[in-house]
């Protein structure tokens, strides 16, 4: 059992006015296992000596542990407590393939969801206008979605495009290629920009991860067959479980 006293002190995971402790605690648990902290195999304390630990209710430990056994970090064995799971294989993603999110975990077995954050009509903004070819009087379809997969918050994603392309932003709730595909108008080739960052506040909040976890961020430009740019999609990744493949070749 690793260090209890030192990991769920109150002082190392609990900021007042972060969120309820519970999704604080659960955080702080992923964070741990992120770090190396907690190692796969290692046993959490029981609930009442987690509860004493870190200054909560078993009801707080409770709700806490179980988010993560949803999460696929923990499981629960009968009889013998919880423990932190083996690190499952990376997703692998080509970056040469043009697949939408929903069909890259469809070839995998996997059960993607996705959480419209907003949806609308707006007015671009100046990284839109320029990569799109729209003008300060056009509108540009927006969709913000978080991306998940068994459950699991793998991806948040932002995409803007021309209004024309995408009448009705709103429409979109899994897969925008699906869409697009239906019109005739989804792309065939896109270029891509890989970088890594560490998550804010608000973005740890929707990965349900601690504030400063690094993830992948890809900003995508798609095209159509004439070279019309279509799709702006600026997406963030959880380098934890995600890794992006490319393909070289010898010219």
């Amino acid at each position: 059992m690793p260090e209890s006293k030192s990991i769920f002190d109150p002082a190392e995971w609990h900021r007042t006015g972060r969120g309820p402790r519970y999704q604080q605690l659960q955080r702080h648990i992923v964070s741990s296992i992120q770090s190396g902290k907690l190692a796969a195999g290692d046993q959490l304390p029981p609930e009442r000596d987690l509860a004493e630990l870190a200054g909560i209710s078993r009801v707080t430990v409770r709700k806490a542990v179980a988010q993560l056994v949803a999460d696929g970090l923990i499981e629960q064995r009968q009889g013998a407590g919880s423990f932190v799971r083996s690190a499952a294989p990376k997703l692998e993603q080509s970056l040469s393939a043009l697949v939408s999110f929903t069909e890259n975990m469809l070839a995998r077995g996997m059960v993607s969801t996705s959480q419209v954050l907003s949806a609308g009509l707006f007015a671009p903004n100046p990284d839109e206008m320029v990569t799109l070819g729209l003008s300060p009087h056009d509108k540009v379809a927006r969709v913000i979605r978080l991306r998940s997969a068994n459950g699991i918050p793998m991806a948040l994603e932002q995409s803007a495009l021309p209004r024309d392309i995408l009448p009705d932003p709103t429409k979109v709730q899994t897969s925008l290629y699906a869409i697009l595909r239906k019109s005739g108008q989804a792309p065939t080739r896109a270029i891509q920009r890989v970088t890594a960052l560490n998550l804010s506040a608000s973005e740890a909040d929707q990965f349900q991860l601690a504030e400063g976890t690094a993830v992948l961020k890809i900003v995508r430009t798609a095209y159509l067959t004439s070279g019309r740019p279509i799709e702006f999609t600026s997406g963030l990744y959880r380098s934890d479980i995600y890794d992006f493949v490319s393909e070289l070749r010898l010219d």
